[in-house]
């Protein structure tokens, strides 16, 4: 999935504003401004656009990963240069401390349905002989639940809850003979 996506689906979903956003993008030896914070949101087609590079989204989440659970004590791992979307989802599962209950619930919103095991095999090592590899479509569903879940509005519903809406409940005709005598000729 594309850096900026995600950081733009983030933003919305958790409604942060951009000094938030530049707090959390922001190492220690590296200051992220709101210009730089500001072209990396833009569309895909505005040529103003700036890429996220894998090391600047690792930066935002393992800050997000600091603001919500507090920083690890002893020496702090450096950030990754090359993030897959499994890592994604795993560093947006601490963040937001989540067990694997919880998880499937928020695919449940989106409706995406995923096992307990398939969803472990999202976690593992890569070299583990059960390891499966986060495709974009099950992150987008994460992340698209994650904004039901957090960020609940009228007219963004989930689709499970549309379609409950909407259907037509017909009532059986009880004596259609009085239906057909009460109905003006």
């Amino acid at each position: 999935m594309i850096n900026n996506d995600v950081l733009r689906r983030l933003r919305y979903t958790f409604n942060f504003s951009d000094s938030t956003m530049m707090r959390l993008a922001s190492s220690e030896g590296q200051e992220v401004t709101r210009a730089l914070v500001s072209d990396w949101l833009k569309k895909d087609d505005d040529p103003s656009q700036q890429k996220c590079s894998d090391a600047q989204l690792a930066i935002f989440l393992n800050n997000l990963i600091d603001k919500n659970r507090g920083k690890r004590e002893g020496p702090q791992r450096p950030p990754e240069k090359r993030l897959s979307n499994n890592l994604i989802f795993m560093k947006l599962k601490i963040a937001l401390n989540l067990q694997a209950e919880d998880v499937l619930k928020i695919l449940a919103l989106a409706n995406f349905k995923l096992s307990k095991h398939e969803l472990s095999a999202f976690f593992r090592k890569p070299g583990h002989k059960h390891y499966r590899e986060c495709k974009d479509q099950v992150l987008r569903n994460f992340l698209q639940g994650l904004q039901f879940k957090f960020r609940p509005s009228d007219d963004v519903k989930p689709k499970a809850e549309k379609e409950k809406n909407t259907k037509v409940k017909q009532e059986p005709v009880k004596d259609a003979y009085k239906w057909k005598k009460l109905k003006p000729s």
